[in-house]
């Protein structure tokens, strides 16, 4: 039994180093979309074009591994949740590369025309949905459910950054029509970078659930986590 269990924790172990590079990949893609539009450099653009395939690869290997776990282990209780939370986290982390993927694109197509403004709110938004994926990972290694929980406040404010962005960006366009399609491209940038935000809130979801047992929804403001405990999640 021993042995039998010490195999199952090092398939377990091998399964989340799967999920870590994954993170490590889509990581690297939203930082390269972002600095291909600010550096307007094609080579970025097709790094992160490339690193698609190696993104959805990675996937499927992960759920490969946790079809294969749960139907060879019949895992029970933490152990089960740390299939579930792996193979869950997985789909949000390509999610979260598609939309550095669909950065990249826009840049791409923003490269034949001069630059409409100077991108400050864009590259902090950025930054931010970098420093949420690296907060989630590091509280996913270290079974850290408040860490998992807490950091997920910081989307409020890419929230609150693509909305200003848009107003910004609003102007621009209402100032001279000629700067509509760079503008709305911008704000499709924008767009992406918000869904990162939400997508990185779902991994704090599933660490918090992993450790746990309890899924509840991170995305909600302060007040209505407290009054409202142990509410699901959203898909």
């Amino acid at each position: 039994m021993a042995v039998a269990r010490k195999s199952f924790d090092q398939e377990l172990k091998t399964l989340e180093d799967m999920v870590l590079s994954l993170a490590s990949i889509t990581g690297e893609a939203v930082a390269d979309s972002v600095e291909a539009l600010k550096r307007r450099e094609m080579k970025l653009v097709r790094k992160v074009h490339d690193s698609e395939a190696q993104t959805d690869s990675l996937r499927h290997q992960i759920e490969s591994k946790c079809v294969g776990l749960l139907a060879t282990q019949q895992p029970m209780a933490g152990d089960l949740r740390r299939i579930l939370a792996a193979l869950v986290i997985s789909i949000d982390l390509e999610r979260m590369a598609d939309h550095a993927e669909g950065v990249a694109s826009a840049a791409e197509r923003m490269m034949v025309q001069p630059p409409l403004k100077p991108l400050v709110d864009i590259p902090r938004m950025a930054e931010i949905v970098q420093d949420m994926l690296r907060k989630a990972m590091d509280a996913f290694v270290r079974r850290d459910a408040h860490l998992a929980a807490d950091f997920t406040k910081e989307d409020d404010e890419v929230d609150s950054l693509r909305s200003q962005v848009f107003r910004e960006l609003l102007t621009y366009m209402i100032e001279d029509p000629r700067n509509i399609s760079r503008a709305l491209e911008l704000i499709l940038v924008t767009q992406h970078l918000e869904r990162m935000g939400d997508h990185a809130t779902n991994l704090g979801e599933r660490v918090v659930y992993m450790i746990t047992g309890e899924l509840s929804d991170l995305n909600v403001s302060e007040r209505e986590r407290v009054g409202q405990p142990g509410q699901s999640g959203r898909d």
